[in-house]
């Protein structure tokens, strides 16, 4: 299973970047949760891009064959949770990002670097 979660991240990391989005991090919270294995984090500079990253991430997923489980905050745009079992993927606007912090929240959580 382990493996899969890896996949699924190195595609959704990929895609993201291929967007440019800002400040990409992946924190593996295997050890801390059972909530998933991994959480990854990505900005948007505007609304529209945060959306547009949440539309292209889960086309590339779906072409992947990989089920989309739940997604949240879609119709706002400021902060998108897709779900995918064992990887949750947080899509925020900058504001968002800043003021909910999910890197000081997960501080006991191994990031993995994104380069």
């Amino acid at each position: 299973m382990q493996e899969i979660s890896k996949l699924k991240v190195d595609r959704i990391v990929q895609t993201l970047q291929d967007k440019k989005a800002k400040d990409i991090k992946v924190l593996d919270i295997r050890e801390l949760s059972t909530l998933s294995d991994y959480f990854v984090i990505a900005t948007g500079t505007s609304t529209t891009h945060v959306q547009s990253l949440c539309d292209n991430v889960e086309e590339n997923m779906d072409k992947e064959g990989y089920q989309l489980h739940h997604k949240e905050g879609f119709r706002s745009g400021r902060w998108i949770l897709l779900d995918y079992y064992d990887v949750v993927v947080h899509i925020f606007y900058e504001e968002e990002r800043n003021f909910y912090n999910l890197e000081r929240l997960w501080v006991d959580a191994k990031t993995i670097t994104v380069e």
